[in-house]
């Protein structure tokens, strides 16, 4: 080991150590033994439909103080386009109703065995933290945090991913730069295919992100259009099933429709009376869904036909602010299909 050619006694020594103590980088990341290992338990999703094994919610608290009696005649409801706050309801906010009602939520959430973990308090200002459903997409081994689009929302991300931390969830990418994104603009078909919007919420920047970490998972992106402003892919489709979505045919472009049917997804047309809201619903297992009792009838009917279990939970309160049972949540670990 004296000539210039030979190895050195250090590098010798360097790589004899790691010919024992060598990198490992199988098994990979999301798998269930490196997750149990290191973070204590499997997280993330791979469908929608999954049994839902922990879900992020936050309750409604004093951020809903923001809130004050200044009618806006333009979205019939209140707002101050100065500060960035907006309510949908044409009455204010009752804290009280809105917190029965996610109590009620949530203890039938727990009823069905899924843990729930709360944001325990909001940003400051941050009237629509309830929403968790925009700030956190739960993906193969983890959680994406995003970037929200309206000022009124900016700031949310904080809070989640502080209770993201404390809960041991992996953060496998945060919404950057210039990028917006939020989760009502995401949704999984299966394991290998999710969907996202394109659309004033979620933009070409921030869906680019999305993509890239979702490729790194093994997981294709469909881009979906929406029309005018409609910001969310879930007011248009929402699975309920391993094979069964609730679709507004009226606000999905008619390739989507059709990539629908040739993947062999049943549709479940929205009645044309109802609205958005109606749809708005959360499965907590495959065929098993929760909704809002006395939203839609003739939706329930249509769910109940095609073998879906409804659950029923009284959400009005909360509805008010513009986001019903799908919105409150931010599923971070459900089964795999």
């Amino acid at each position: 080991m004296t000539t210039n050619n030979a190895m050195s006694d250090h590098e010798y020594r360097e790589n004899k150590f790691f010919s024992i103590f060598g990198s490992v980088p199988e098994p990979a990341f999301d798998s269930t033994e490196e997750q149990t290992a290191v973070w204590g338990r499997r997280w993330g999703c791979t469908n929608d439909v999954g049994r839902l094994r922990s879900v992020l919610m936050h309750r409604p608290g004093e951020e809903l103080s923001v809130v004050e009696n200044k009618p806006l005649a333009e979205i019939g409801g209140f707002g101050d386009p100065e500060k960035g706050w907006y309510w949908m309801g044409r009455t204010m906010p009752d804290l009280e109703a809105m917190q029965r009602a996610h109590d009620s939520f949530t203890s039938l959430l727990r009823a069905e065995g899924v843990d729930v973990v709360l944001v325990d308090k909001a940003a400051p200002g941050a009237m629509k933290q309830i929403y968790t459903r925009d700030s956190v997409i739960g993906v193969p081994g983890g959680a994406i945090v995003t970037r929200l689009a309206r000022r009124v929302r900016r700031g949310e991300e904080l809070p989640v991913t502080r209770a993201l931390a404390a809960a041991g969830c992996p953060i496998l990418g945060t919404i950057h730069g210039t990028g917006i994104f939020e989760g009502g603009g995401f949704a999984f078909i299966d394991a290998k295919t999710a969907v996202s919007s394109v659309s004033v919420a979620c933009n070409p920047e921030g869906v680019r992100q999305v993509e890239t970490i979702l490729a790194g998972l093994g997981v294709t992106l469909i881009k979906v259009a929406m029309p005018g402003y409609r910001i969310h892919i879930d007011g248009s489709f929402i699975m309920v099933d391993v094979d069964t979505a609730i679709v507004n045919l009226n606000e999905l472009p008619y390739p989507f429709i059709e990539y629908l049917g040739k993947r062999g997804i049943k549709m479940i047309e929205l009645p044309p009376e109802d609205n958005g809201m109606s749809l708005n619903c959360l499965a907590v297992a495959p065929g098993r869904v929760i909704m809002h009792g006395s939203r839609s009838p003739r939706l329930a009917d249509r769910l109940d036909a095609a073998g879906i279990t409804i659950l029923t939970c009284d959400y009005e309160a909360v509805e008010l602010g513009g986001g019903g049972l799908h919105c409150s949540t931010a599923p971070l670990v459900r089964d795999p299909i």
